[in-house]
């Protein structure tokens, strides 16, 4: 695995330095964007509206529109020099119980792994984290955004759990929660009750549940394969500047970019000559990587 942030875990005077591990990881099949009529690839381009050309990366920033139809342009300098103590420090701000925190808020999960010099501090927060049944409350900032996060031990590692923030979970405004709703007799009640009994297991198993639809999805390719319904990809006039044009591979490089950027120095980001060598290398392992999952599947 790759880290993808560096930073410190700050547990009262007792500081952990660690990396930061995306903890899970999609398995479904990857798919390109193609003209039905021949198989070719349907490619997205980032063109200027007012110059009516293709601009390259180096020159997009972030756009907020005002309500009178004028636009604040953010460049990567201004957002890099907000001040966000959060983008190197995971500060333990309180300890709740996990029950009293709604799956609704959840967000991302990562693993923490400890820098060599802080192994025995952190697996010390973990053994007294898992003994107290808590959950440590904090914020991380990953990619110029800071999130609510919870700390919490995971088989014999802490993870961090980014979370919405309250603002983020929407209201359930029905017309049924309002006004008279209709009553559910004793009986009713009883027998729904029954049946959960009926239905329940001691433990959530994840192993027993599949994914029907990546299984019935990956038949149904390898069968048009094993049929030769292929098509050759017609041949196409495409320019050294144009290798990476569709939307997943343009986030891909933009993310890679970034990461570069802020890796192991925390120096400056890279010139764009030495971002885009990795970002070709990510695409092809992820390519690799998205092979081997399919075939898994």
């Amino acid at each position: 695995m790759r880290s993808m942030w560096k930073g410190t875990v700050a547990f009262g005077l007792v500081a952990i330095p660690v990396r930061l591990y995306s903890a899970t990881e999609n398995r479904n099949l990857s798919f390109h964007q193609v003209h039905v009529e021949d198989g070719s690839r349907v490619r997205h381009r980032r063109f200027c509206e007012a110059e009516d050309k293709e601009v390259p990366y180096d020159e997009i920033g972030k756009g907020f529109e005002t309500e009178d139809g004028k636009v604040v342009v953010l460049t990567e300098k201004d957002l890099d020099d907000l001040p966000l103590p959060s983008a190197h420090t995971i500060e333990v701000l309180r300890f709740v119980p996990i029950e009293s925190v709604d799956p609704v808020y959840f967000d991302r999960s990562y693993f923490l792994e400890p820098e060599k010099s802080a192994v025995k501090p952190f697996l010390m927060l973990r053994d007294a984290m898992s003994k107290s049944g808590q959950v440590a409350v904090t914020k991380i900032a990953i990619r110029q955004r800071e999130s609510l996060a919870l700390l919490r031990v995971y088989r014999d590692v802490i993870m961090i759990e980014t979370m919405l923030w309250p603002d983020e979970v929407r209201d359930p405004d029905f017309g049924f929660l309002q006004g008279d709703s209709p009553q559910v007799s004793a009986k009713e009640m009883k027998m729904a009750a029954t049946l959960i009994e009926a239905m329940s297991e001691p433990v959530f198993e994840p192993g027993d549940y599949h994914d029907d639809f990546r299984e019935a999805l990956r038949s149904l390719v390898d069968a048009k394969i094993e049929g030769d319904e292929t098509v050759e990809q017609p041949a196409s006039a495409v320019t050294a500047d144009d290798e990476v044009t569709s939307l997943l591979e343009a986030l891909s490089h933009s993310i890679e970019s970034t990461r570069a950027g802020r890796d192991e120095s925390g120096k400056e980001k890279a010139s764009s000559s030495s971002k885009r060598r990795p970002a070709k290398s990510t695409a092809k392992r992820a390519t690799r990587s998205r092979s081997k999952a399919g075939s898994a599947g």
